[in-house]
């Protein structure tokens, strides 16, 4: 039956974790992503699952790796500097097409930073933070209930797909506390991975998203993070088996992105000014919509859900209506150059930024930017 929790969003990842089928955690305590670690130690072996407090954070991303090869729904949880280690790690899961799910609990940087307060730089990190052409899932929560709804759909990506996903939440989002609401089991929608049939072979290609063997089933297959064809088997020196292989593990998100791609937008079709935001930097858009309403200005808005990809159509359908675009984040402006980049300068495009401290952005700060820059353009 459907439940009603009051949970901070940390607790609430996990929990979630644990509904989508994860049984395995691997993960090295870093602020603000503790408490995820923390609570999986003691509901994961109630559930019939391993948590492990690993070495360090490339470890935990590889024993994760490890664990969904022998078949197992695993996911990893870590801020910035642990993020950044785990580099390597994810570059080798997006090539040997390893679903699994990061979570990374943003805060302020560089390196150390500012631990315990709230950042949102890791955006192009997430993105592009390993070497070599690939295409990534990330998904942007800006609310408990989000951080437990998005866990699950990061898990059913991951499995859908075949590939890591990561779950860019921050540390407002993942230390604050709300009532979520929790359905029933019948639904909440999961999805495993492909299994594959006795007689196949080819588990990296021939299909667009192959079939997953378990370690131990009997199928005879290398994991290697090198150039490989459909088979498993190194080709370090073809350019042709290298580009057929990266071109489908990008492909295979690009032309599914429509699909992958999710938002919550107001007013985009009819509004003057429009605001394009993420995480819990978007919160304080709601109360900016009515606050814009009696200095008369008419206020849409568009809250990513989706990061990467990037919801590059809608961004454009704003864009053919609106004056003026605001960009409010904390950090120096990162997907600012993404809405620059989709607009290809039809209309003005306005950062908000914010950074150090963990202070929000609030709804009068960014009404006074939208009133100033309102005025500029008309």
């Amino acid at each position: 039956m459907t439940k009603i929790h009051f949970w901070q969003g940390n607790k609430a990842c996990a929990e979630a974790a644990i509904t989508a089928g994860c049984r395995f955690f691997a993960g090295y305590p870093i602020t603000p992503s503790s408490e995820i670690a923390e609570h999986l130690a003691l509901r994961l072996p109630q559930e019939g699952g391993i948590a492990i407090q690993m070495e360090d954070e490339l470890a935990s991303l590889g024993a994760v790796i490890g664990a969904s090869w022998a078949g197992a729904k695993a996911m990893t949880a870590t801020s910035g500097p642990g993020f950044s280690l785990m580099q390597e790690n994810i570059g080798y899961a997006f090539m040997t097409e390893t679903p699994c799910v990061i979570v990374n609990v943003q805060r302020v940087g560089p390196s150390t930073g500012q631990a315990t307060k709230c950042g949102q730089g890791d955006v192009m990190q997430a993105r592009w933070g390993t070497h070599g052409d690939y295409a990534s899932i990330v998904l942007s929560p800006n609310s408990v209930q989000e951080m437990f709804d998005l866990t699950i759909k990061a898990f059913n990506l991951a499995e859908k797909y075949r590939t890591p996903v990561v779950l860019l939440a921050d540390e407002i989002v993942a230390h604050m506390r709300e009532p979520i609401t929790v359905p029933s089991s019948g639904k909440i929608e999961i999805v495993n991975r492909k299994k594959p049939k006795p007689t196949d072979n080819a588990f990296f290609g021939s299909k667009e998203i192959p079939p997953m063997p378990f370690v131990g089933q009997g199928f005879n297959v290398a994991v290697t993070g090198s150039t490989h064809n459909e088979y498993g088997i190194r080709y370090t020196a073809d350019p042709a088996v290298h580009r057929r292989l990266v071109e489908r593990l990008v492909g295979k998100i690009r032309r599914n992105a429509s699909k992958i791609i999710d938002f919550e937008d107001y007013n985009i079709k009819n509004c003057e000014v429009g605001v394009i935001s993420y995480g819990c930097t978007s919160r304080a858009v709601y109360e900016t919509v009515d606050l814009a309403k009696k200095e008369g200005i008419n206020l849409g808005f568009l809250r990513l859900k989706t990061i990467w990809p990037f919801p590059e159509d809608v961004v454009q359908t704003m864009a053919e209506n609106a004056k003026i675009l605001f960009v409010p984040e904390m950090n120096l402006g990162q997907i600012f150059y993404e809405v620059e980049r989709a607009v290809h300068g039809t209309v003005p495009v306005v950062p908000i930024n914010k950074i150090g401290g963990g202070e929000m952005i609030t709804p009068e700060e960014l009404l006074a930017e939208v009133v100033r820059d309102v005025k500029n353009v008309d």
